[in-house]
């Protein structure tokens, strides 16, 4: 990793940097760095081999030439920052089945009065971002709604999971205003920053305008419906699917056809196609919020948060997201501007172990549909959102 740093280093008088569970690279901005013997001064880069960040003028980011770049890496609260996108499980389970503990560190579950309603990415110790959809006709009170991460089953505890309260939501501001789930974007700011752990990490941010390209690893992930008429059983384990990004003007040549030439629900430049026409995985019911990464030589990268498509019937339409990239600099801008949490004033989480919403009967979980969120195998209908 070679990191240099500009005229601009009084944003940032000092940065502990971690890089893996192995091994730390404490950076002092002052007369050089030092780090397994290796000194340079100001004007110097210290190299080990790992990649290219550099200091940018304004906001203090660390920016990766490979396309991440993100406030998120540096945990403003208390001047330390960690990797992101780098989870220590690297392993895979193809055909949209169980998710290893850990492997997609950043992935939330938001609840609405204790009940799953949307997923939610970890982009910082104090920060995630879902879609602003979410939200339709739901309260806006942050003390209505908690976050779930660490885990990769709804309603079950582990000693790596964490449940937290909100502190503010922050709708875009020109959520829907221009056109159907437009700006379809919300970030969510926690009470207390979360202890980042193997199980519990952000993922990247991207930086504004990434080109994007098909060949791309991407994934999605989530708590939805797995059919249209077929919810995630008991004990609603996360699950993920691989998809192909799509060119937006061919995913509008889908939509078009399928709406009748209708122009309510094309696919804006703000938005992100994807899909696998092979297999039909893409979001169900459910999903809303939840991420699409994508492998980049530096790290995983946060490139959307699903928000629409058709019902879950019809395999062959893709999946449309919110890029993520579309929205950087709102994001810094939000973090930047928005003030730190009183931890003082945090309420206390519940100390219970999670349940399903209601019950049916004994050993029977009452579960309706619109609680569930995993990652479909199909699409569905964008008159609604995937919630």
């Amino acid at each position: 990793m070679t990191f240099s740093y500009s005229s601009h280093l009084s944003l940032w008088s000092r940065l502990s940097f971690l890089l893996n569970s192995q091994e730390h690279l404490i950076a002092l901005f002052g007369s050089c760095w030092d780090q397994l013997g290796q000194k340079s001064g100001p004007g110097g880069p210290l190299t080990l081999g790992l990649g290219f960040y550099i200091c940018e003028e304004g906001e203090g980011l660390w920016d990766c030439i490979t396309g991440v770049t993100s406030v998120s890496i540096m945990d403003r609260v208390g001047g330390v920052s960690t990797v992101c996108g780098k989870p220590k499980t690297m392993g895979r389970i193809y055909g949209g089945r169980d998710v290893l503990a850990g492997q997609w560190p950043w992935q939330a579950s938001l609840r609405y009065q204790r009940t799953h309603v949307c997923g939610a990415v970890l982009i910082d110790p104090l920060w995630l971002v879902s879609t602003a959809h979410c939200f339709l006709n739901k309260s806006h009170a942050p003390a209505d709604y908690r976050v779930l991460l660490g885990s990769t089953r709804l309603y079950q505890h582990t000693p790596h999971t964490r449940e937290l309260s909100l502190r503010r939501i922050v709708v875009h501001p020109d959520f829907e205003k221009h056109h159907p789930f437009g700006s379809d974007i919300v970030m969510l700011q926690l009470h207390l920053p979360v202890n980042l752990t193997a199980y519990i990490a952000p993922a990247c941010l991207p930086s504004p305008g990434l080109q994007l390209s098909s060949s791309l690893s991407c994934w999605i992930t989530g708590w939805g419906m797995l059919s249209e008429d077929k919810h995630l059983p008991s004990p609603f384990h996360l699950q993920e699917g691989k998809v192909r990004l799509l060119d937006n003007e061919f995913c509008n040549v889908l939509y078009g056809r399928r709406l009748s030439n209708s122009k309510t629900h094309s696919v804006q430049e703000e938005m992100v196609c994807a899909g696998d026409f092979s297999t039909g995985k893409a979001i169900c019911q459910g999903d809303s919020g939840g991420p699409l990464v994508c492998d980049l030589p530096a790290a995983w990268v946060l490139v959307g948060l699903a928000s629409w498509g058709l019902d879950c019937r019809h395999p062959l339409y893709p999946s449309v997201f919110t890029r993520v990239d579309y929205f950087t600099d709102w994001i810094h801008k939000t973090q930047r501007l928005t003030p730190p949490p009183d931890p003082t004033s945090a309420p206390q989480s519940p100390e219970q172990p999670l349940q399903a919403a209601s019950s049916a009967g004994r050993g029977t979980a009452l579960i309706p549909p619109q609680t569930w969120l995993l990652l479909l195998f199909a699409l569905r209908d964008p008159r609604q959102a995937l919630r």
